[in-house]
């Protein structure tokens, strides 16, 4: 009955076989490249598919293989792979968004010489992810979650001969560390108070959820969660390891969808699922998750209503909404930040690659050089315009079920925070609304307003295929229907629907769109009116509430202003005395060649002089 289940470890094996295979190639293999790539994202989601409809079966039980890899004989680590309910949805996830980038990218790379090696970038990415969805134990997760780290590096900075690109990639790797060096002081903490020193999933599992910590007291839970939330924070882009994101837009446009999406963000989330008994064992620590989730959403939503770079927009959408996601967890509802990580995923994949469709056609990134695109790109309009109602909760489309559920427990665990999450939709909708009126509707604003015309059916399907499951893929989980909670927790957790935040939501979600009209599509109010009386508000958020400043002051230079000096001390200091000894060695050696020259006189008179000076150290000693 499982047969699909047992064989699940050859998914990530299909797109790392066409990373070895675009590597062999080379870069000359353009068409190949794409085909190849193509089909190993396409074997992934079909195996993906067949093993979760497999786990839909009401009897399916959990599954894990694997093999011993590290014996040392009073510990024994196995490694292998687990299939659960919740990374066979990731899986469907990943592969899905994965394959729908390599299609487009068909068609937005096609010019790009190094498409192949892009290809390959791609394959490897998702292998990692993959690999780290099925993962059974910490360290192995560990392992593909730090490789996802270095193909992010390699995608972002893809376009390496931009200054800027390389820029973002050194600046998302090194952000990114940093909540991967608390990941790894979690996992050696657990480690050492782990009974049998078990880092397998189905141990933590059973050792937190049932209360049989043993040594492992209060303050070690606590600070074992906190730890481990460091990785989240850095990976899901929480504040304040945040910044690294917005800057990754420098990539190209179908790498942002797929790491704004559904992989290298959502792995974070995916670490509070994985790892979630261990955070519910510590208030405290699910305090902190809850609060600094819902701060970063509110946070997100509004600099990103100031920003006038298309993707910029989006990314800071993606903290926000991944702060929603880390809030419903840090509430206690991992249904709600799984659910919002599902919707999300097709709707900002959605987006993205609308917005790759724009800036393909008219060539900026700049929101305030656009407009009057809806009659030239119908189908980017169409679909751009689901996938903003969506984001904005707005009902029927996806992202309005996931983001109810959310507000429906805060309002029931923690009315501040449904206050936090109402402000932060009605942000989402203005934003989104002013993003789309702008772009899409009006006067022109292009140069070259004649040339542009709507993307290639290889750009545009995907575009479809995402906007179809943006309006559907909600409905796995409504307010009447718990399914999709039922499935992943086995009916654990509760049910949580209320007509409040039902009406609350979709209230905020169509006053920001109207307020929105009524600004950027209407003109009844003007658009620079807010700015004028508050321009100190406009600019802070604009400028990002000067967090990329504060940085640069408060860590970047003092850093720089310390390698600087230790480079001084190694250079003057430490070398110096280094050439000092040398050119005292070569100096000697100059004067012992100049006396051994092969003239008696002068072996004669160095005899006499240094029996000179042996008398005189034996007689001088009476003096000493």
């Amino acid at each position: 009955m499982d047969q699909f289940t047992q064989t699940a470890w050859l998914i990530p094996l299909f797109p790392f076989a066409a990373f070895l295979l675009l590597t062999a190639l080379g870069r000359s293999y353009r068409r190949a490249g794409v085909l190849i790539g193509s089909i190993g994202s396409l074997a992934a989601l079909v195996m993906s598919l067949l093993v979760f409809f497999e786990r839909l079966d009401p009897d399916a039980v959990d599954y894990s293989d694997g093999f011993k890899w590290i014996d040392l004989g009073v510990y024994v680590l196995r490694i292998g792979f687990e299939v659960t309910n919740l990374n066979a949805l990731m899986l469907v996830i990943v592969t899905a968004v994965s394959f729908l980038v390599n299609v487009y990218s068909a068609g937005y790379m096609k010019k790009d010489e190094r498409i192949t090696v892009f290809y390959g970038y791609v394959a490897l990415f998702t292998f990692a992810m993959l690999g780290l969805v099925l993962s059974d134990n910490m360290l192995v997760f560990y392992i593909f979650w730090e490789l996802v780290g270095v193909c992010s590096f390699l995608l972002v900075g893809f376009w390496y001969a931009k200054p800027a690109a390389r820029a973002a990639a050194k600046k998302a790797f090194i952000v990114t560390r940093i909540g991967d060096a608390g990941l790894l002081l979690g996992v050696i903490v657990l480690f050492w108070y782990m009974p049998g020193h078990a880092l397998d999933f189905s141990s933590i599992h059973n050792v937190f959820s049932e209360g049989q910590t043993g040594a492992i007291t209060m303050s070690i839970t606590t600070s074992i969660a906190l730890l481990l939330f460091m990785g989240v924070i850095g990976k899901s882009g929480q504040f304040p390891l945040h910044v690294w994101l917005p800057d990754a837009m420098e990539g190209p446009t179908p790498i942002s969808a797929l790491i704004h999406a559904a992989t290298m963000v959502a792995a974070g989330v995916f670490l509070l699922a994985r790892t979630f008994d261990i955070f519910e064992a510590s208030a405290a620590a699910m305090h902190t998750v809850a609060y600094l989730g819902g701060f970063t959403a509110i946070f997100a939503a509004t600099v990103a209503l100031a920003q006038n770079d298309i993707k910029r927009i989006l990314a800071y959408s993606t903290i926000s909404q991944l702060g929603y996601m880390v809030m419903a967890m840090g509430l206690g509802s991992m249904t709600g930040g799984i659910f919002h990580l599902f919707t999300h995923a097709f709707f900002k994949a959605l987006l993205f690659l609308a917005a790759g469709s724009i800036i393909h056609a008219v060539h900026t990134q700049n929101i305030q050089e656009m407009g009057g695109l809806g009659s030239k790109m119908r189908i980017t309009t169409w679909t751009f315009a689901i996938g903003a109602l969506s984001l904005s909760g707005i009902p029927p489309f996806s992202g309005f079920w996931s983001k109810d559920l959310i507000l429906a427990f805060a309002l029931d665990e923690n009315p501040f925070l449904f206050v936090i999450g109402l402000v932060a939709a009605f942000c989402t909708a203005l934003y989104m609304s002013r993003l789309f009126f702008i772009v899409f509707m009006g006067k022109s604003r292009l140069q070259q307003q004649a040339q542009v015309r709507e993307s290639s059916k290889v750009m545009t399907i995907p575009l479809i295929v995402l906007a179809v499951l943006s309006v559907g893929a909600g409905f796995v989980e409504t307010p009447w229907n718990g399914w999709l909670g039922g499935w992943l927790t086995g009916g654990g957790e509760e049910v949580h629907a209320s007509a409040a935040a039902i009406v609350a939501s979709i209230a905020v979600g169509v006053l920001g769109i109207y307020v929105g009209w009524l600004m950027f599509g209407k003109g009844s109010i003007e658009r620079g009116a807010a700015a004028a009386r508050m321009p100190w508000l406009a600019n802070l958020l604009e400028r990002q509430y000067y967090m990329n400043e504060f940085y640069n002051l408060m860590i970047v230079k003092p850093v720089r202003g310390l390698g600087k000096g230790l480079y001084a001390f190694d250079e003057y200091v430490i070398g110096g005395a280094v050439r000092l000894i040398g050119f005292t060695s070569v100096a000697g050696g100059r004067v012992l060649t100049r006396m051994n020259n092969g003239q008696a006189q002068v072996y004669g008179l160095t005899a006499v002089i240094g029996l000179l000076v042996i008398i005189a150290a034996i007689v001088g000693r009476r003096f000493w």
